[in-house]
């Protein structure tokens, strides 16, 4: 578990107090993390074009080209020229050890180093075009910190560099993190500045995941029974296919015993059981999968509103403002995509935001959720997603387009329900459980588009 920020400056600033680093000293750091890069995936004397803008994140690109110069064929092209003082200075020492700029654009190694993390506005028409056509080129293409285009929230303005590998400088930015940032990020590499992360980082309440803090619900117990492992009860609706996924993902995620609740008698695997009233020793509830419109009020509020059981919700329950009486339980999970949160807010009085709105800044829908219900934990569901409780704020980032398949979020929420039903808390089964299926999606060896819900339930129990 690593720590995110929304904003490294005063991780920078301790350096220049604390440490009496300056500026100059962390761009030779950050630029020697980049030529370090360069140097391992190519050979000496490949063409590298480095695109520098005018402020630090250009003088951390004028940097690398500086100390890449006489090894390989560098191509320095700055667009909009030197505007801030270290990035002036970086140049005079590039031309000091004979560089020369160049309009030049190409090379085996394309690096980024236009715009950093501070852009706060679409880019211009003229530096779009150019972004285009750096995605264009056939090379290996690095990122500074950020790819070009990214804002601070991890939206794109409008479009953005597509780096293969992304070196950020200090320490991991959320916006690296985000949805909309995913398919320009490539992979993360964190650069020190000239100190170790221990002292240049500070604690965070916000939390990158992840493999190594994937904790299966592993039994250490050798006298016990089913009624150890807890019992969940599924509350089935009009599309109950949706609730026997569930139930089946949580049984086998170390649920001892499932029960799928129907209004009218249904067909179920032989491995689960089913009735039409709660059965006394449920430990935890799933509910709101396919559920529909055929619970009459009284029937729902005998199945899942006279308890306080710990609770699962998810789909259709989003659209009802039943969920305002069940936010009021003391144990409750929510696991809604963008378009069921939109509606959440709303029910709640939070705020009215589209989904659009939501995707483009997912950390601050998510802390308003959070301020006005700070005991429940939500699962924002998306490429990336976010587990969130109070002031806490988790990022899985171990997500893939594989899980973009109808019945996987049917799946999530029979493994959150499950670990609920076995004790967990609320927070650790929806960590676990978004763990178990973002790992389980990539154990699967089938071609991406191929995955389906049953694919996550088999391959949970090989984790």
């Amino acid at each position: 578990m690593k720590n995110l920020f929304e904003s490294v400056d005063h991780l920078d600033r301790k350096c220049y107090d604390l440490y009496n680093l300056n500026e100059d000293i962390l761009m030779e750091h950050a630029a020697s993390a980049m030529t370090r890069l360069i140097k391992e995936r190519v050979d000496p004397g490949s063409g590298v074009l480095i695109v520098a803008g005018p402020g630090n994140n250009g003088g951390d690109g004028v940097a690398t080209a500086r100390q890449l110069l006489g090894e390989y064929d560098v191509r320095l092209f700055m667009p909009l020229g030197a505007k801030s003082a270290m990035c002036k200075l970086q140049l005079e020492r590039f031309y000091a050890c004979g560089g020369e700029l160049s309009d030049d654009l190409g090379g085996d190694v394309v690096v980024d180093a236009l715009f950093g993390s501070g852009l706060s506005k679409p880019l211009r028409e003229d530096i779009a075009h150019l972004v285009e056509r750096l995605n264009e080129l056939e090379a290996l293409k690095i990122a500074c910190d950020i790819p070009t285009g990214i804002d601070s929230r991890g939206a794109p303005l409008p479009i953005a560099f597509r780096a293969d590998v992304t070196v950020t400088m200090g320490a991991r930015k959320a916006a690296l993190y985000m949805d909309m940032a995913k398919d320009y990020v490539g992979d993360v590499i964190v650069a020190d500045l000239g100190v170790s992360n221990m002292l240049y980082e500070e604690p965070s309440d916000m939390k990158l995941l992840e493999r190594e803090d994937f904790h299966p619900p592993y039994r250490d117990r050798q006298n016990s029974n089913k009624g150890t492992y807890g019992h969940l009860s599924v509350i089935a609706g009009e599309k109950e296919g949706a609730a026997i996924m569930a139930a089946s993902a949580a049984l086998r995620f170390g649920a001892g015993l499932v029960t799928v609740v129907t209004y009218e008698p249904i067909q179920v695997p032989y491995e689960l059981m089913h009735s039409s009233a709660l059965p006394p020793k449920t430990t935890a509830l799933a509910v709101g999968m396919g559920l529909g419109l055929e619970y009459s009020d009284d029937d729902f509020k005998r199945l899942v509103l006279d308890n306080d059981l710990p609770v699962v919700v998810d789909a259709d329950f989003f659209y009802d403002e039943k969920i305002l009486e069940l936010l009021k339980r003391s144990q409750i999970v929510l696991t809604p995509h963008p378009k069921e949160f939109s509606s959440l807010l709303k029910l709640c009085g939070i705020a009215e935001l589209s989904v659009e709105e939501i995707q483009r800044d997912r950390v601050h829908a998510a802390k308003l959720f959070c301020q006005k219900y700070p005991d429940a934990v939500l699962v924002l569901k998306g490429a990336n997603p976010i587990i969130a409780q109070g002031d806490q704020l988790f990022v899985n980032p171990l997500g893939t387009n594989a899980l973009a398949k109808g019945g996987s979020g049917d799946v999530l929420t029979g493994f959150i329900g499950a670990l609920l039903a076995q004790g967990y808390s609320p927070l650790a089964a929806a960590i676990q459980g978004s763990l178990a299926h973002t790992l389980a999606a990539r154990k699967v060896k089938r071609a991406n588009y191929a995955l389906t819900p049953l694919d996550l339930i088999e391959a949970v129990g090989e984790l």
